[in-house]
């Protein structure tokens, strides 16, 4: 906030303060701009002080706002800066201690003088809490509340001086004497030892005395004290003496005119060095008019409906209006202790009273009176002298509250009531689970014994399910006809209930119910929106009357418990379709290899039966394996559709023979088209046989680990690229040697991570699972395995939130001996070394029935090369389960078999092919292409 808006927010304020003080005395003028200046600074208290007669200037103090009488004498440590306000007129601040005052800490004094024409005749200061002084804009508000207070005072001595001139008289003291007589407020200076008694001009007026008549004895104040006050005021006066504390009376002064007015008094004591009084100085004004109108206020609250009394510091009354007698007792109760009398001896009141005055801020609260046992509100109000009580008779509406608060909440327990059922009823899936809701969240409260749920099925009714209902009870439904006319077929028809509170009751139709233990019964229809389910019956083994609300509630609840138990027929029926749905989206049984033998288990998340996780093991050429497992975020039936669509695609592209980062890179265009709300994460991986080394790819999913042969397990250190939908090509494609008989272990992120357990942690535990449970695993124990990895990382009976796929592959290798290779020369000699390699390598393998064919291929094959492609070339044979011949070049180029027509001499090498094996291809390699043919090995010879 910057000067200006300061200044025209503090002139907006004092134009407030002249409008809101227009019609106040002058003293209570003075004490609420002192309540404006502690509010303003955040104050703990503040005061007023006057400058004493000429040749004295001892402040005396006028008004105290926030500080109580034991508080205001430890202001004498800031009585320095006081003084030397009140002597240069220029505004002060100093830190003073605690200590002072009431305790520990520091506190901050800030002191500004009221001016007039000359020094100033007071001063106003405020205590602040802390030792951080009064900001720039406080201080200056301080400033111009003075000014305004100033001029406030000395409105009814502006009128004398020349138009536009303030206090013309310079003369400080003839200043200081004008805006005493303008605020009716005079000082007083008596002299304990010898009695001599000093009064101001201001003082004299007010009390009748000519000014002229003097010297003043303590005796000629004490004639002019009414008599009925002078023994409570020399109590007072002697008091202060003899505790050194505050002064502060309010008397009767008795003119010697013969008029009489209120004065209020007030001073404190000047000590010697000895510590003893020698002096008393102090103010005094007249309150005349305020106590006129507290008496007029005191006559209408006597009058008032409600009762009120008035207590000091001490909790003595000191007004009590009639109503408040009559809760008090009668006889004389002024100067009693509030506490004491027995009508009002309440723990309660008395330290609700303490806390107020204590406080200084206003409560209320509500208690019940002692005597008469009613209930009353009662509002504590703080005032100078101690508290006001306001007591208003609350019982008949505290009845009324309570009767509307059972009301509501009754009201409440049943909304929470139908409320929690609708929400159970909500998480209920099954048939099976939408009768245990019912039977412990609605017969319970309603006392019944029994339950029954029947539904139409085509002309008869079929017993869907019974908790605690009579034998005799089922029969009489079980298998009975909709439509015969009975109290049941009607409830079917017209939807209405019936309620039956007793055997008397029930009927005609309903003989047989009559043997039954149950003596009430409640038959409640089920129906959803054009289509009637079949009813509900709630018996009971004892008579029930069902009342209205029973009746409402039950009736509502029926509705409820119909849609729960169509939403689970419902469930039911799509579950089953899931469950089957997902058994033909994966994988039904895993082909065992001669590169491998693995084992997988899969689980759905959640509620639903189906998800998007998903595996796959598919042969590649040469006796490799591709092994594949992802995750379509997410789980229902759209993801599992999206899962079998992308295994599907993952399996034709694997046909191709394409490498796993070109793959996954055509399987990322795949979900892109999908939308952006899919994403993937997948992980390929091509492990060869013959080499024991894998190349896998992972898009965004969890790393697999690699179990040795000797138990010792590891993560691989694979960085995954984005998933897929978000990745951008090309991916990174990892290599390493898998040793053989080692184990490797693809999971999706539902096995490792869930709500109590992040990824690093299931790691963790998968890696010191697997390392325990691999020392003494046999050849065919991989399924074993799997349910043991599951049963630890996945506890029976907990649901899981997200879907899990796990797959274990023991990998193996083919034996040396199996694999032939053989490098070839780039012209046409090496279609005959081809040949002779065939040739020799199948007689050591005892494969002679296959040399013609083999021959045939190798020779055919090494020919389009030499012709096509170029080199380096090379020939190899595997044997395994099939014979497998692949001729190897250096050519990026695609061989494709096609129709040779009869003129022409070439284009039927690749037919050849075709027609002598089982099936052919091509894959790429990192520095060409190879060819592939297979060829069924010969049945080996009867025993």
């Amino acid at each position: 906030m910057n000067s200006s808006s300061v200044a025209a927010s503090g002139d907006e304020r004092l134009r407030v303060l002249t409008s809101v003080c227009a019609g106040l005395s002058d003293i209570e003028v003075l004490e609420y701009a002192l309540d404006q200046a502690v509010a303003d600074l955040h104050a703990l208290g503040g005061m007023i002080h006057w400058a004493g007669p000429v040749g004295s200037r001892e402040p005396r103090l006028v008004a105290a706002s926030g500080l109580p009488p034991a508080v205001q004498e430890a202001w004498s440590g800031t009585r320095d800066v006081i003084v030397r306000v009140l002597r240069d007129g220029t505004p002060a601040c100093r830190p003073v201690t605690r200590s002072d005052l009431d305790g520990a800490g520091p506190a901050t004094v800030a002191v500004v003088p009221l001016c007039g024409p000359g020094p100033p005749f007071g001063v106003l200061s405020v205590l602040c809490d802390g030792a951080v002084e009064p900001t720039g804009d406080q201080r200056e508000f301080l400033r111009s509340l003075a000014v305004w207070l100033a001029r406030r005072l000395a409105r009814t001595g502006s009128d004398s001086g020349t138009k536009g001139s303030w206090w013309p008289e310079r003369a400080a003291d003839s200043g200081l004497r004008k805006a005493l007589k303008a605020v009716k407020i005079g000082s007083w200076d008596w002299n304990i030892r010898t009695g001599e008694l000093f009064w101001d001009e201001p003082a004299l007026i007010m009390l009748g005395i000519d000014p002229a008549t003097g010297p003043h004895h303590i005796d000629t104040w004490s004639n002019i004290v009414h008599p009925k006050d002078l023994p409570r005021v020399m109590a007072a006066t002697e008091e202060a003496i003899r505790t050194r504390a505050i002064y502060e009376v309010e008397y009767r002064a008795c003119r010697p005119d013969g008029t009489t007015g209120w004065m209020h008094a007030r001073g404190r004591l000047v000590l010697d060095e000895q510590g003893e009084p020698v002096r008393m100085v102090g103010t005094v004004w007249d309150t005349t008019e305020s106590r006129v109108a507290r008496e007029s206020a005191g006559r209408a609250l006597r009058d008032m409906s409600d009762a009120f009394l008035a207590v000091d510091r001490d909790g003595r009354i000191m007004f009590v209006n009639l109503v408040a007698e009559r809760l008090l007792g009668s006889g004389d109760l002024n100067g009693r202790v509030l506490w004491d009398l027995t009508s009002a001896r309440a723990p309660e009141l008395r330290a609700m009273c303490r806390q107020a005055a204590a406080e200084r801020v206003p409560s209320s609260f509500d208690m019940r009176w002692p005597t008469d046992g009613r209930w009353y509100h009662v509002r504590l109000v703080p005032v100078p002298d101690g508290l006001t009580l306001y007591l208003a008779d609350v019982t008949d509406k505290r009845i009324q509250d309570e009767q509307r608060e059972a009301a509501e909440q009754a009201s409440a327990e049943r909304a929470a009531r139908i409320q929690e059922l609708t929400r159970t009823l909500g998480d209920a899936v099954t048939l099976r689970d939408v009768m245990q809701v019912i039977a412990e969240q609605v017969l319970p409260p309603f006392g019944a014994a029994g339950l029954a749920v029947l539904t139409r099925e085509g002309d008869h009714l079929h017993l869907v399910e019974s908790i605690g209902a009579p034998t005799d009870l089922l029969g009489e439904f079980q298998n009975r006809a909709a439509l015969v006319p009975s109290a049941y077929a009607d409830v079917l028809r017209s939807h209405v209930p019936i309620f039956i509170t007793s055997t008397a009751e029930q009927p005609p139709d309903a003989d047989r119910t009559a043997g039954s233990r149950m003596d009430s019964w409640a038959i409640l229809p089920l129906r959803v929106p054009d289509q009637p389910m079949g009813y509900c019956v709630i018996s009971f083994d004892r008579p029930h009357q069902f009342t209205s609300e029973e009746r409402t509630l039950l009736t509502a609840l029926s509705g409820l418990i119909a849609q729960a138990l169509a939403r689970a027929r419902m469930y039911d029926l799509e579950h089953t379709r899931a469950q089957e749905l997902q058994r033909h989206l994966l994988p039904r049984v895993l082909p065992s290899l001669p590169g491998l033998t693995a084992a997988a288990r899969y689980l759905p998340g959640g509620t639903v039966a189906v998800g998007g996780d998903w595996y796959d093991i598919i042969p590649l050429s040469a006796d490799r394996v591709a092994l594949v497992i992802g995750d379509v975020m997410g789980h229902g039936l759209t993801e599992a559709v999206t899962m079998g669509r992308l295994r599907t695609a993952v399996r034709t592209l694997a046909d191709l023979e394409l490498p796993p980062a070109e793959l996954l890179a055509h399987l990322n265009d795949l979900v892109c088209d999908l939308g952006d709300d899919f994403y993937v994460t997948c992980l390929y991986a091509v492990y060869d046989p013959t080499s024991g080394e894998c190349a896998l790819v992972s898009a965004g999913h969890p790393p697999p680990a690699m179990v040795h042969p000797d138990g010792t397990v590891h993560v691989l250190d694979v960085t995954p690229d984005p998933p897929l939908g978000a990745a951008a090509p090309p991916l990174s494609t990892h290599e390493l040697r898998v040793p053989e008989d080692s184990l490797l272990v693809f999971y999706t992120d539902g096995l490792i991570e869930s709500s109590a357990r992040d990824i690093d942690s299931g790691l963790a535990e998968l890696t010191r699972l697997l390392t325990g449970l691999r020392r003494g695993l046999s050849a065919g124990d991989l399924d074993r395995l799997c349910e043991s990895v599951i049963e630890a990382m996945l506890p029976t009976g907990e649901q899981i939130p997200d879907d899990a796929a796990l797959l274990i592959a023991r990998t193996h290798r083919l034996p040396a001996e199996d694999v032939a290779s053989w490098a070839l020369p780039d012209n046409p000699i090496a279609a005959g070394e081809a040949r002779e390699h065939v040739r020799d390598q199948l007689a050591r393998w005892h494969l002679d029935d296959l040399v013609m064919t083999t021959e045939l291929v190798a020779s055919e094959l090494v020919g389009n090369v030499i012709r096509h492609a170029k080199g380096p070339l090379r020939l190899r044979l595997l044997r395994s389960r099939t014979l497998i011949c692949e001729v190897a070049d250096g050519s990026q180029t695609t061989p494709r078999i096609r129709r040779a027509s009869e003129t022409d001499e070439g284009g039927r090498g690749l037919q050849l092919v075709a027609a002598v094996s089982q099936r052919w291809g091509t894959r790429f390699t990192a520095d060409g292409k190879c060819i592939w043919a297979e060829q069924a090995l010969p049945a080996p010879p009867t025993a």
